[in-house]
């Protein structure tokens, strides 16, 4: 008896291993902040932070972007007094002070959707010009969600969002509650000119629900399996609701 109880929760635990596919976190490829001049990227905070609430809930979590290899990473989010920032740049950064940022990500054309149980996009003002382009990005990402997966992203990382259908034709974020980095925390970062479009203003005309909170202030959000953050302090908790999503 005692030899089929053991059995039995083997076969338990082998099945809930298996039913915790590898999750997608994807980071920009785009570092050129509009004709500025200046340099942009993924944000670290908003990688870094989901990453460690992915791997400390036991997920494998794979590195990806739009076309793959380097990512470039926001020189301004280069903060290494967060213990969440500092395992990551440890674990992925190349240390390039001229250029830093993460040296190898899976492209998205080589990803195989089924494999993977969820993807998250890290933000980071990058991401307004190659995430919404990206014709893989957004066939990974519809076959992803209409597979049961969990889609989920932070800050500006909702651009991949943008115009994402699903194989019905259906919006993806139509009709759900969002939230994103807004009309006023761009203002505030004086970005409103350079960026090539204003993400809330984007979601809304979508038909979502966009749920705005104060300037810089946490706020992340779960309707079903979409999971959305507006700015950098929403990150951690868009991890957790992430990882609430995929465990229902």
């Amino acid at each position: 008896m005692k030899a089929i109880i053991t059995a039995f929760f083997a076969m338990a635990l082998a099945l809930f291993a298996e039913e915790k596919k590898p999750l997608l976190l994807v980071l920009t490829n785009h570092g050129e902040l509009g004709e500025t001049g200046k340099k942009t990227g993924f944000f670290l905070s908003e990688a870094a932070h989901p990453h460690e609430v992915f791997t400390e809930a036991g997920y494998e979590v794979t590195l990806a972007s739009p076309k793959g290899g380097f990512a470039p990473l926001d020189p301004k989010s280069l903060k290494l007094d967060d213990a969440a920032n500092e395992a990551f740049w440890k674990a992925f950064g190349n240390g390039d002070e001229d250029r830093p940022g993460v040296a190898k990500t899976m492209a998205l054309s080589e990803v195989k959707p089924g494999e993977f149980g969820g993807i998250f996009f890290a933000g980071g003002h990058g991401t307004m010009w190659d995430f919404r382009a990206s014709a893989e990005l957004r066939a990974v990402t519809a076959s992803i969600y209409s597979r049961g997966g969990v889609v989920g992203a932070v800050c500006h990382g909702p651009a991949a969002l943008v115009n994402l259908k699903l194989p019905d034709g259906s919006l993806l974020v139509s009709g759900k509650k969002v939230a994103v980095f807004t009309n006023e925390e761009e203002d505030k970062v004086e970005l409103s000119k350079v960026v090539p479009f204003m993400l809330q203003t984007a979601f809304e005309d979508m038909g979502a629900k966009v749920q705005t909170a104060a300037p810089f202030s946490e706020n992340a959000l779960r309707d079903g399996r979409l999971v959305t953050g507006q700015n950098p302090a929403s990150a951690k908790k868009a991890g957790e609701l992430f990882v609430e999503a995929l465990g229902d």
